[in-house]
């Protein structure tokens, strides 16, 4: 009771069945994802102990699949192996397709998806990681400060005290794992100039001029933020980690 009235103890957020149900389509389509590349890295194996490589410069072309039909392989079991591992990597595909088109079909019913919407005019945050992200944190107003968003996605340091000094060490990686690898794939994008893609302004097109020039001051503050970090000689991961750090900052002033 002491611990309540001080406010030491936090609330524990419970998501919406509705939106646990958008949560676990989210997450079923980056499986399906995961799978279809393990199926494809299975087959590369196979070609690669038979010495056998692709000559084309696109892999998983149309024109590549037609070539790893043709192949004849030096044993009729290879050659079971071979078909077997394409028939999965075609229903794989065939797979990531339907629930592609799911997720698009709920996501726009979604009372989330004004947020959803919103949050792709940064760059680096496409369809699925917007999903993705909205998805996993729910509410972001129960965040009233970013620091606090930041501190929940596990990516603020560290921190431990000697002899009077405060230390900063790794990032806690505590709170929603899969919203924070979410933003730290999105943070790659970063590592080049700033830039309003064609992509990016399909996104940005019908939103507010507030999120837009939000969206634009994240990007012109966060790529000069990577060259600075890079010229400096900090590792890139270091600096992948800061630039999720203050996406999160960016996507909490949007939603």
């Amino acid at each position: 009771m002491k611990l309540l009235k001080s406010e030491d103890l936090t609330p524990i957020y419970v998501p919406e069945p509705e939106d646990e149900a958008v949560r676990d389509l989210s997450r079923a389509r980056e499986a399906a994802m995961k799978d279809l590349k393990e199926a494809k890295y299975q087959l590369k194996a196979l070609l690669l102990r038979n010495n056998i490589r692709y000559e084309g410069t696109a892999n998983w072309s149309k024109k590549h699949l037609r070539w790893l039909t043709e192949l004849i392989l030096p044993y009729p079991a290879q050659q079971i192996v071979l078909q077997e591992q394409l028939q999965t990597i075609e229903e794989r595909i065939r797979r990531l397709e339907r629930l592609d088109n799911e997720l698009t079909h709920h996501v726009h019913q979604w009372r989330y998806y004004p947020v959803v919407k919103a949050v792709q005019a940064m760059r680096g945050v496409r369809l699925l990681v917007a999903v993705g992200v909205v998805a996993e944190l729910g509410d972001l107003h129960r965040f009233d400060h970013p620091s606090k968003l930041m501190a929940y996605l596990g990516l603020v340091p560290s921190e431990h005290s000697s002899g009077g000094k405060r230390h900063l060490g790794a990032i806690t990686k505590c709170g929603n794992g899969r919203a924070r690898r979410l933003l730290i794939e999105g943070a790659h994008s970063y590592r080049y100039r700033a830039n309003i893609s064609t992509d990016i302004q399909l996104r940005q097109e019908g939103l507010p001029k507030d999120i837009v020039d939000i969206a634009w001051k994240a990007q012109l503050r966060l790529c000069k933020r990577y060259q600075r970090m890079n010229k400096q000689g900090k590792h890139y991961n270091l600096i992948i980690t800061a630039i999720a750090r203050e996406m999160a900052a960016y996507i909490w002033a949007i939603a």
